[in-house]
């Protein structure tokens, strides 16, 4: 037998001696394990790890990511167990694409788990994708580790109460949203000076959440937000936003949008005469180069994750500068994206935790037949995400989970793009700097 899937809700004679052997060198009993699953692997046989990313509509995001994750893998080599012997090498499943939508985030989280042979997943890209993902994958117990989605209702609102989407067993490397609509909001009313603003968003959890987080935290400042307009995934006449924005006249004008609407925003708005002296600034997702490259958008600021990293990955022992040195040898060319080092440091987080929850120590079990075997139990992988993040540190900087899966730095750019010759999110200014103090 070189591999036993177990689903341990099943009473079945084989299960209950793995618990009662477990229970007996110090693991989890019965009680605690009763809706995990057992991923049991033989001598050489590779520990795989999934992912759910964003190729259609946002391909600038999933193909960086991916190649990441894939690089991180590499980096880490093998897991190995508690008591030593058995390793597996990692192995990256093909990425699955979620589409950054409900719909595809539900299915590419449902095909993950057919593969019982996954023990945890990295993603998805979008918020929109992971609020239908994760309670299917927290329901089969299969951890997964986010490196770009932001929205609040995922986690929490950073004060002790969960998020309304929130599920055992995600986490995100990626910063929660508060922290950016802090930032934009502080940035907007304390360095700019503006008072009145307007937002828009495409009505997804991420975009609207962050719209509406940025008027709370403007709001408290003392500005006002006169206008919030909401537009469609997939819409090009922006007309009527527009329109209302223009009636409102606000100093500045806050887009928490993706690049396939934020293009024909831009190009549009340039061309309304009561916007011409207002400020746009963008939310994470328009820090791409496909969408700096536009001439519209120069000027404009854009929050994001820090694209140029200085940390070194505690699980692969890797630097920022090295990995993104074998990136652009491997791939001929720089991450296209900023999410790229989060990428790397969520699958070194899946990969550590792995590595504290992976068992060998499993003679009692009698039906091993002496062999070697490599075990990992789920629910304990949970754990040892939590665990092993309060002392890592990755290419982003600090990484400690809190109690609802935030394992952000609380650390993020204003980027100014001010010069049309760059495109390349890592090269534009910085603008302001942004660190949460509950970090």
């Amino acid at each position: 037998m070189s591999k036993i899937i177990l689903g341990l809700t099943a009473a079945t004679v084989l299960a209950a001696g793995v618990l009662a052997a477990l229970a007996a060198c110090g693991g989890a009993g019965p009680n605690s394990m009763s809706s995990a699953e057992m991923v049991l692997l033989a001598e050489r046989q590779p520990v795989r790890i999934g992912a759910i990313l964003s190729f259609s509509g946002s391909s600038y995001l999933g193909e960086s990511l991916y190649r990441s994750v894939e690089m991180a893998a590499a980096d880490f080599g093998s897991v190995t167990g508690r008591g030593g012997g058995a390793r597996g090498a990692v192995k990256v499943e093909p990425p699955i694409d979620s589409g950054c939508s409900a719909d595809g985030g539900r299915a590419a989280a449902l095909q993950t788990t057919v593969n019982l042979d996954v023990i945890g997943v990295v993603g998805t890209t979008c918020s929109a994708a992971a609020v239908a993902a994760s309670p299917v994958l927290s329901e089969a117990g299969v951890p997964m580790i986010a490196p770009s989605n932001t929205s609040p209702a995922l986690t929490s609102d950073l004060t002790g109460n969960p998020g309304a989407d929130y599920h055992p067993g995600y986490f995100r490397v990626s910063n929660n949203d508060l922290y950016q609509a802090e930032a934009v909001a502080r940035f907007a009313y304390g360095s700019l000076g503006l008072r009145r603003m307007a937002a828009l968003h495409d009505g997804d959890p991420y975009t609207s959440g962050l719209a509406a987080a940025f008027a709370d935290s403007f709001e408290s400042l003392g500005g006002d937000v006169a206008a919030t307009e909401r537009i469609a995934k997939g819409d090009r006449d922006m007309s009527a936003a527009l329109a209302r924005f223009a009636e409102v006249e606000p100093d500045g004008v806050f887009l928490p949008i993706f690049v396939t609407e934020g293009i024909p925003f831009m190009r549009q708005a340039r061309t309304v005469d009561a916007l011409s002296d207002a400020v746009f600034i963008g939310g994470g997702a328009l820090l791409a180069a496909d969408f700096l490259a536009v001439p519209e958008t120069l000027g404009m600021y854009i929050a994001g994750p820090e694209a140029t990293y200085t940390g070194r990955n505690s699980a692969t022992g890797k630097s920022a500068g090295e990995v993104l040195a074998a990136y652009e040898a491997m791939y001929g060319e720089p991450p296209a994206s900023p999410y790229w080092g989060l990428a790397y440091d969520a699958a070194a987080l899946l990969l550590a935790g792995a590595q504290r929850a992976a068992r060998t120590d499993l003679a009692g079990i009698p039906w091993l037949g002496g062999e070697e075997r490599l075990l990992i139990v789920r629910s304990e992988l949970r754990e040892a995400i939590e665990a092993v993040s309060q002392d890592m540190t990755g290419l982003s900087g600090r990484i400690r989970c809190d109690e609802f899966g935030d394992c952000g730095s609380g650390r993020l750019n204003i980027y100014h793009h001010a010069d049309a010759a760059i495109s390349d999110p890592a090269l534009i200014d910085v603008a302001h700097h942004y660190e949460y103090e509950g970090k």
